[in-house]
């Protein structure tokens, strides 16, 4: 099997913290989940600063404050009924590979939101790429059905991975 995450590491402190592990996991195990193969599909995860998200978030979103994960799908997969499934990516082609897209993911928000809910950081970097993840397949958290399916599969992920559910208390 391939690698299926290409990780680009901005801020030294992601190597100590092991994402690139971290983030290979929780993309295996989310791909499983959903049935989709695991060789041929790539996704790029950024391990950057806050200083570094805040510009991708202003320059992307239009909100220029630090946030502790972003993401760019390949495609637009979303579906249109809220609550729905959405559209599966396209079959990897087997010479080339196929993009998920990207996920960036800022080190001292994740540290400060692991700190301040008093879980593990790797336990909430595994919850933050398995997100990033489902937004690159197209589930989304804006409208409520749609929120109540992710973080339906986030637990159901997660717990899989031995993970507590992150929107428990």
């Amino acid at each position: 099997m391939t690698t299926l995450t290409d990780i680009v590491i901005e801020d030294l402190r992601w190597q100590d913290a092991g994402l690139d592990s971290l983030a290979e996991v929780a993309a295996i195990n989310t791909l499983k989940h959903l049935g989709f193969p695991l060789d041929g599909y790539e996704i790029s995860v950024l391990g950057c600063d806050d200083t570094r998200i805040a510009e991708l978030n202003s320059e992307f979103r239009e909100k220029p404050q630090p946030t502790n994960v972003l993401s760019w799908p390949a495609c637009d997969l979303a579906p249109d009924k809220e609550g729905a499934t959405p559209i599966p990516p396209p079959p990897p082609d087997p010479m080339m590979g196929e993009g998920l897209g990207d996920i960036a993911i800022s080190y001292d928000t994740c540290l400060r939101e692991a700190q301040s809910a008093g879980k593990p950081m790797p336990d909430h970097v595994t919850h933050l790429i398995v997100h990033g993840v489902l937004h690159l397949l197209g589930y989304d958290h804006v409208r409520d059905r749609d929120a109540t399916l992710m973080e339906g599969l986030e637990t159901v992920i997660l717990g899989k991975m031995g993970i507590a559910d992150p929107y428990r208390g």
